[in-house]
Order: C-alpha cells, then structure tokens, then sequence
C-alpha cells in the first residue's frame, strides 16, 4: 500500500483512468488532487436518498435527468476524475460522452456520505474545491454523520469550492436555488441517517 501511496502523486490521468477501467465492481475509483479514492459499494440506505431525491428534482423539473454513474473531468486543467453520486443535467445531456464526461452542462452534483475514514477529507472539502473550481452551479450533500444536508451554490472558478453555503439539519426544509429552484423536506432523511 505504501508504494500505491508514493506512486499516486506521480501518477498521470491516463494511468490513473487505465487502473480505473480494471477497478472490480465493488468499487468505485476518483482521482482528486493527485491521489486515488476508493468509495466502496453503497448501501441500501445511500440507494433510497438518491432516487428520493431523483424524485423530488423530477417533480420540480422534468425537463432535467438525474444521473447516476457519470464519471466527470474536474479540477484545474482537467487532471481530476471524480464519480458524484448523482449529476443533474439537461435531458440526454451526456449521451455519447462516455465515462469521463466534461462537467460543463452539470447543473448540479449530489454527494452521500458512505460511513467510512475518507468522508470527511474527500466529501466536505476535496470534491467541493474539485467541483467548484469546475464551475458547476451546485454541490448538495446529503451528510448522513452528520446528519445534515448541505447546499453549495455559486462557485468559485479561480480558487475552488463555492461562495454560497448553507447546511440544514435533516428534517428541516431546504431551498435549492437556481439553476434548481425547489424546495426539498428532508423529513425523511432521519430514516436513512445514523
């Protein structure tokens, strides 16, 4: 592991994308800053947030698609490869762009938290400098340590991460601003958090 370790600063995109292709399908491979993340498979729990909220941006905009599954490139010059939980586009937005997609056209990226060490680095601080700097509108993050839901809006393009954040505590109502425009009730979400 320590050679993985050193090895990952050095590594390039392309190598890191072929490692990516063979990655087993209990795991899901990022590049960001450099290094590798692994995010393990996602529970039943983490599978119920996201088509809640496939639902719910459905209800409030038919017009757009939430994703699940599309690699996109993030991070200055491109050099990142991040997996969103979800990513909210324009209907058919990523037809034919294959596995790693250029974020422009994302509306919005949808993050939930999987219990485990890397959460907290790679979740709450590296994929919101990553997708900011990318200039997508909006990053929400269903926190499920901490149970909250957090609402990044407004990026940042030059330093990364975004101007605009506002965190609710599961359970209370949350605005999505533009370009989503809804109101999410996060009741439910107790259901799904520890």
């Amino acid at each position: 592991m320590t050679v993985m370790a050193e090895r990952t600063s050095q590594m390039s995109v392309q190598e890191f994308e072929t490692i990516a292709s063979a990655a087993p399908e209990t795991v899901t491979l990022e590049f960001i800053n450099g290094r590798i993340g692994v995010k393990k498979v996602t529970d039943g729990d983490h599978n119920v947030i996201v088509s809640w909220l496939a639902r719910r941006c459905m209800q409030g905009r038919p017009d757009l698609d939430l994703v699940y599954g599309q690699g996109l490139r993030v991070e200055a010059y491109r050099e990142g490869r991040a997996k969103p939980d979800a990513v909210l586009a324009p209907m058919a937005h990523f037809a034919g762009h294959g596995e790693w997609a250029d974020p422009a056209g994302a509306l919005m990226v949808v993050e939930v938290t999987s219990y485990n060490s890397d959460t907290d680095r790679r979740d709450r601080h590296e994929k919101p400098t990553a997708y900011g700097q990318s200039g997508i509108p909006l990053y929400l993050l269903i926190d499920r340590d901490a149970c909250t839901v957090t609402v990044h809006s407004n990026p940042d393009r030059h330093v990364g991460g975004y101007r605009d954040v506002h965190t609710a505590k599961s359970g209370e109502k949350v605005v999505v601003p533009g370009p989503m425009d809804i109101e999410l009730d996060t009741e439910i979400l107790k259901n799904y958090v520890r």
